[in-house]
C-alpha cells in the first residue's frame, strides 16, 4: 500500500522521518511517498484532504477532525520553543497593537498564539513564508514578525529583538508545554494500520538518532543555507520525548489549546476524537 507524507523541509522534520521514506526500516508492507512543504503550505493541503499523512500545524487540525486525526508520535511539543514576536526596536506589546504584523501562515499555531496572547496585535497580519519574516522586518516592510523555527537561534544576526516569546507566555499561564505542530493522518486508514504507523515513525526517530552523520546531508539538502551547528540546535530543541509520545502532559495541552480556541470563536466545535488511538 502507497500512503503520501508531508512534513516541512525543517532539521526536525527531516530527522524524524528521513528513515521512514528513504527505506531504511522495516514498513511492513507501506510505502511512503514524501511530499516536502512549508507548514503552510501542508495545512493548505491538509484542508483539502490532498495527503493521506501530513504534518500540520495545531491551530489546523482544529479544522480538519472530520477527516483527519491525531497520531501520537512524530509531533512538535516542548518548552522553550515557542514562537518568539520580534521587531527591529525594543517596544511594548500593547504598542503593537494596529501595526503591520508579519505572520508565517494564517492557520499556523503561531498565528493562533498570538491571537489568544492579544487579539488587538493579531488585527493587521501579513502572511508570508517563515523564512521571509526577517527580512521583511529589516526592510521595514513590516512593524514586527513573528518567527518560528530556526528564527529563534538567528534573530539576532538580523539585529531583530524579542518583543514576547509566547511559548514562554503559554508555559506561564498553563503550566503544560507549548504544542506547535503534529502528524495527522486519513481515518479511513482505519485504527490498526493508523497504530502500525505511530510505531513507525518512532522507529524512524530512533533509526535517526542510531545514524546522525548518515542522516545529516539529507537534513541539510533540505535546509538551504543552515549551518550545522543551528540545524543541531533546531533538531535538539524540536525532537525530544513528546516526539515519541506526547504522554497526558501533551495530550493535556494539545487539547487545552484547540478547547480554548473553540471557547472563544478561533476554532469550530468538533464531537470527533482528536486522537487515532
Amino acid at each position: 500500500m502507497e500512503l503520501s507524507i508531508g512534513f516541512s523541509t525543517c532539521p526536525n522534520d527531516t530527522f524524524i522521518f528521513y528513515a521512514l521514506v528513504n527505506n531504511k526500516i522495516d514498513t511492513k508492507g507501506m510505502r511512503f511517498h514524501a511530499i516536502l512543504k512549508d507548514v503552510e503550505e501542508l495545512n493548505s493541503l491538509a484542508f483539502r484532504g490532498t495527503l493521506d499523512i501530513t504534518k500540520v500545524s495545531y491551530h489546523t487540525v482544529g479544522y480538519i477532525l472530520d477527516e483527519y486525526c491525531l497520531l501520537r508520535s512524530g509531533g512538535a511539543l516542548g518548552r522553550g520553543c515557542g514562537p518568539l514576536l520580534v521587531a527591529r526596536e525594543r517596544l511594548s506589546p500593547q504598542s503593537l497593537r494596529d501595526k503591520k504584523i508579519a505572520i508565517p501562515g494564517v492557520y499556523t499555531t503561531a498565528h493562533l498564539l498570538l491571537k489568544l496572547y492579544d487579539p488587538d496585535i493579531a488585527r493587521q497580519v501579513v502572511a508570508m513564508p517563515f523564512f521571509e519574516i526577517m527580512r521583511s522586518l529589516q526592510k521595514g516592510d513590516v512593524d514586527a514578525g513573528l518567527i518560528i523555527h530556526e528564527g529563534r537561534f538567528t534573530y539576532p544576526s538580523y539585529g531583530l529583538k524579542e518583543i514576547v516569546d509566547l511559548g514562554q507566555w503559554w508555559e506561564e499561564v498553563t503550566g503544560l508545554p507549548i504544542p506547535l505542530g503534529g502528524i495527522v493522518a486519513k481515518r479511513f486508514l482505519g485504527k490498526d494500520r493508523l497504530l502500525e504507523i505511530e510505531k513507525l515513525i518512532i522507529k524512524s526517530i530512533d533509526y535517526a538518532y542510531s545514524h546522525p552523520e548518515e542522516v545529516m546531508p539529507y537534513i541539510k539538502s533540505h535546509a538551504q543555507e543552515m549551518e550545522e551547528e543551528v540545524i543541531k540546535q533546531h533538531i535538539s530543541l524540536y525532537v525530544n520525548e513528546f516526539s515519541l509520545d506526547p504522554g497526558e502532559e501533551g495530550i493535556k495541552s494539545i487539547e487545552y489549546l484547540l478547547k480554548r480556541a473553540a471557547e472563544i470563536g478561533i476554532l469550530p466545535h468538533s464531537k470527533k476524537p482528536v486522537f487515532c488511538t
